[in-house]
C-alpha cells in the first residue's frame, strides 16, 4: 500500500483470492505475469468498471524459486544460500478493465547481492523481521542493510511494486483512454 500512495492515485486494496501457480516450463518473469494477471482477473471481475492492478512478485536464484519459507529453518537457509550470492527479485504486473476489454501485462527484473554472511548474522537478522511471509524469507526494507551489498535495479521493485515501471504504464493507460 505504501508504494502506491507513491503514485499520488486513489485506489483501494482488494485481496485476490486465487492460488498462485508456477509452472516448471515459465520462466520466473512468465510465472510472475501469469499470476499477476490472473489476480487482475478475480478481482476485476468483482469490480468491472474499474482500473484493477494485479501484481506477483518472486525471488530466484539459478532459475529456482525462492518462495515464502515454512519454518525458521528453511529461511535460515534461504538466506544462507543467497549469501555472498546475486539472485533477482521478478514482479509481474497487470493493469485492467474488464469492462473495457483493455489490459496491459509486464515483468522488472532487479538483482540483489547480498553481503556475505556468516550464521551469527544470518540469525540476528531473522530474528528481527518476520520472514515467513516473505519470498526469499527476506524484506529490503527491514533491515537490508544488514544482508544487501548493493542492487541493480529499482529499489521499489525489490520491496514488491515496481513503481517507476507502473507510473509510465498508467500514463500511457490515461494517454490511451
Amino acid at each position: 500500500m505504501e508504494l502506491l500512495k507513491l503514485l499520488s492515485v486513489k485506489f483501494r486494496v482488494l485481496p485476490a483470492t486465487i492460488e498462485e501457480v508456477a509452472h516448471e516450463h515459465l520462466s520466473p518473469l512468465e510465472v510472475c505475469q501469469l499470476n499477476a494477471h490472473r489476480k487482475a482477473r478475480a478481482v476485476a471481475k468483482k469490480i468491472p468498471d474499474a482500473l484493477v492492478i494485479g501484481a506477483d512478485t518472486l525471488v530466484f536464484m539459478d532459475n529456482e524459486i525462492l518462495g515464502k519459507p515454512r519454518h525458521l529453518a528453511e529461511a535460515h537457509r534461504m538466506i544462507a544460500r543467497l549469501q555472498g550470492r546475486t539472485h533477482q527479485v521478478v514482479t509481474g504486473v497487470c493493469l485492467m478493465h474488464l469492462r473495457a476489454h483493455r489490459e496491459s501485462i509486464f515483468a522488472v527484473s532487479t538483482d540483489v547481492l547480498f553481503h556475505p554472511l556468516n550464521a551469527r548474522q544470518i540469525r540476528d537478522y531473522l530474528h528481527r523481521i518476520h520472514p515467513l511471509d516473505k519470498a526469499g524469507a527476506y524484506a529490503i526494507q527491514e533491515g537490508g542493510e544488514m544482508i544487501i551489498s548493493e542492487i541493480s535495479g529499482s529499489f521499489s521493485n525489490v520491496v514488491g511494486l515496481p513503481v517507476e515501471k507502473l507510473r509510465e504504464e498508467l500514463k500511457l493507460w490515461d494517454s490511451k483512454a
